[in-house]
């Protein structure tokens, strides 16, 4: 009987611990990043599976240099940015990341809606979209910071219908070990178009930005004297691994989904949440089905207050306005203000004729972008004593920082030549 009480006093000791690592790992897998992988998942079956045991590391050292330099700083990525580059360096990383961050938001927006729509037909999913954006903004604006933080946690658990599903449809284990652990490569545009999206949607500039921002909402509620210490490091590294893992367990699952369920039945091409969620019906029943729809929303729910929050952040300490999650809309006006434009921005780009798709390829553009030159900066910071003092990177954390950075170089070469000179 101890041991059961001790497990579970374990248990709850670890959930307590879980913060802005296990919120942003999850908010990683949006609708546009369910999108993503079920694309690669239709279309290439099993093949692109291995991605998800590369991206972890790549994704989990560049989160936890994010949260240390928030830790260390008691300032977010902008502020940091701000006090030691150039201006021009900070003013281009806004500029890049406002209208990616909005598309994005459309585009999990949409996703909601037309998912909202599917589960219940005779409401128009125009109508869902809206319900979902009022709702996200007053609970954003009136909740403080410890309850968004609390809700949001306990939406990731939404995340776990996902690793159902697939059983819900014959597997071959063998198979699903070997494409896991084995790359499976292929030369031709589609194949490193997918690859490249699903680069741009793990490894995320906006997830930067929210991670240090939260670690900083995180000091300040845990302790009123921000003494960084070694335990302070070692809990937010352990938070950050496991968000990361959790996240990339989804991206493995979603593309396992799809990659036996849909690509198996002849269907290859997936280009929205809802044609996914469709798909499933007929081919592993409605309960799947249901699952995946819900898992929608679930996350959406979850990743557009870390989209808006992401670009509040940004903007407010470029400004230098008062900020944070935990301040009152009196206290703080501009930085809400910010979320309720993005959001409003976000809702109205079906009503000017961008589609979710559309979206999603221009903000994977910006973030393409964006992504090496942050990437490049937070590796700077992160190897600055005169910021980071004895928290600076080690080797190995300097090695994956480094492979990040060139496989985001390379794929943002890689998108630009798609997109704008590679012949169909």
């Amino acid at each position: 009987m101890s041991s059961h009480k001790d497990n579970t006093s374990r248990l709850m000791k670890f959930w307590k611990l879980l913060g802005p690592g296990l919120i942003t790992g999850a908010s990683d897998d949006d609708p546009s990043g369910i999108a993503t992988y079920s694309q690669a998942g239709a279309a290439y079956g099993l093949s692109t599976l291995w991605t998800a045991l590369i991206a972890f590391p790549l994704m989990a050292a560049i989160q936890k240099m994010c949260a240390t330099i928030g830790i260390v700083t008691s300032q977010g990525l902008t502020g940091t940015l701000k006090k030691h580059y150039p201006k021009s360096i900070l003013y281009l990383m806004v500029l890049f990341s406002f209208p990616g961050i909005v598309l994005n938001i459309g585009a999990d927006i949409a996703g909601m809606g037309a998912v909202g729509n599917l589960l219940f037909p005779k409401i128009e999913s125009t109508y869902f979209s809206v319900f979902f954006t009022i709702l996200l903004l007053v609970l954003i604006i009136y909740l403080p910071y410890q309850k968004i933080a609390s809700i949001l946690k306990y939406l990731c658990i939404v995340l776990l219908v996902y690793l159902v599903v697939p059983f819900l449809y014959k597997q071959d284990v063998l198979l699903i070990l070997k494409s896991a652990v084995i790359p499976s490569l292929q030369f031709n545009k589609k194949y490193v178009a997918i690859l490249v999206g699903i680069l741009g949607t793990t490894i995320s500039p906006y997830l930067f930005f929210w991670q240090a921002s939260m670690e900083v909402e995180e000091m300040k509620h845990k302790t009123k004297h921000l003494v960084v210490n070694k335990n302070i490091i070692h809990d937010m590294k352990q938070d950050v691994d496991f968000g990361m893992s959790f996240s990339g367990i989804v991206m493995f699952f979603i593309i396992l989904t799809t990659g036996t369920v849909l690509y198996n039945n002849g269907i290859h091409q997936i280009d929205t949440v809802e044609q996914a969620a469709l798909a499933l019906k007929p081919l592993a029943g409605n309960f799947a089905y249901l699952l995946f729809a819900i898992g929608v929303i679930g996350t959406g729910l979850l990743a557009i207050p870390v989209l808006s929050g992401s670009l509040s952040y940004i903007i407010s300490e470029t400004f230098g306005w008062e900020q944070g999650l935990d301040k009152k809309f009196h206290e703080a006006k501009a930085f809400y203000l910010v979320i309720a434009v993005s959001l409003m921005l976000g809702l109205s780009l079906s009503y000017i004729g961008i589609t979710p798709i559309q979206a999603l390829i221009y903000s994977a553009i910006l973030y393409g972008l964006t992504a090496p030159v942050l990437i490049a900066i937070i590796l700077h910071i992160s190897n600055n004593k005169e910021v980071m003092g004895i928290y600076t990177n080690n080797k190995l954390t300097n090695v994956l920082g480094f492979i990040t950075l060139f496989l985001m170089t390379i794929a943002a070469i890689t998108l630009l030549y798609f997109q704008f000179f590679a012949a169909e």
